[in-house]
């Protein structure tokens, strides 16, 4: 049975002073996991909180949280990794405002969904991005189809930029409301416009089969051209 307020045990439990350069080595190694491993999640996984601030959270709170429940995790050894873990970064702060390539390494980049109505398949496979979570997110901006939708950007907070075309300049494009959508079919019923369910391009296609000029898949669905409604 332990004393209460038995200061060597609550402070350092009775742990060597060299336990600490264990804490520092563990610290540092625990946060460059972290880093890494919620930097190959995907932007989506941390929407408005940037990878580096989510790792801040998750190893303060970490380190925060073990010292209030268990008796041998003492105080000292928590306060180490507050300091290590503040030290961090404000390390990876100052090299983020000197050195670009370091930024995109540890934030990402601003990655192009959309070009002039059409999917940029090469960023949706980077990303991992789900193409019904992305029709979610344009549908909440009422986007009926994509021939509306001028530039669209995932941008490193994990939020959808868009940018619209005039309604003068609004093309043909892919529906994005399910009811459209999910008529999709690789037998196509009619002679008239339709648009590649895979990469968005738009094209005259007559009744059959036919391959996208663009990804060379064969799924489509009629294209529409409504303005958008404000």
């Amino acid at each position: 049975m332990h004393d209460i307020f038995e200061w060597e045990r609550v402070l350092i439990n009775n742990h060597p002073l060299e336990f600490l350069f264990e804490v520092v080595f563990r610290s540092v190694v625990m946060f460059i996991v972290l880093l890494i491993t919620l930097r190959f999640t995907g932007k989506r996984g941390v929407k408005q909180l940037s990878i580096f601030e989510t790792v801040i959270i998750i190893a303060l709170g970490s380190a925060a949280g073990d010292p209030m429940f268990y008796e041998d995790v003492g105080l000292i050894p928590a306060i180490t990794v507050f300091i290590v873990i503040i030290s961090m970064y404000r390390f990876v702060t100052m090299l983020i405002g000197k050195f670009q390539w370091f930024e995109n390494l540890v934030e990402g980049k601003t990655e192009c969904l959309i070009k002039e109505g059409k999917f940029s398949i090469s960023s949706f496979e980077r990303e991992g991005l789900a193409q019904d979570e992305f029709f979610s997110e344009l549908r909440l901006r009422s986007i009926e189809h994509l021939g509306q939708v001028k530039n669209a950007y995932l941008e490193t907070s994990g939020e959808v930029s868009v940018f619209f075309y005039d309604d003068k300049d609004v093309k043909y494009g892919l529906p994005i409301l399910p009811q459209l959508f999910n008529q999709k079919n690789v037998a196509i019923p009619k002679d008239g416009l339709f648009s590649c369910t895979f990469c968005a391009h738009t094209q005259k296609v007559k009744a059959g089969k036919a391959s996208c000029q663009i990804c060379q898949k064969t799924e489509w669905v009629e294209a529409i051209n409504t303005l958008r409604k404000a």
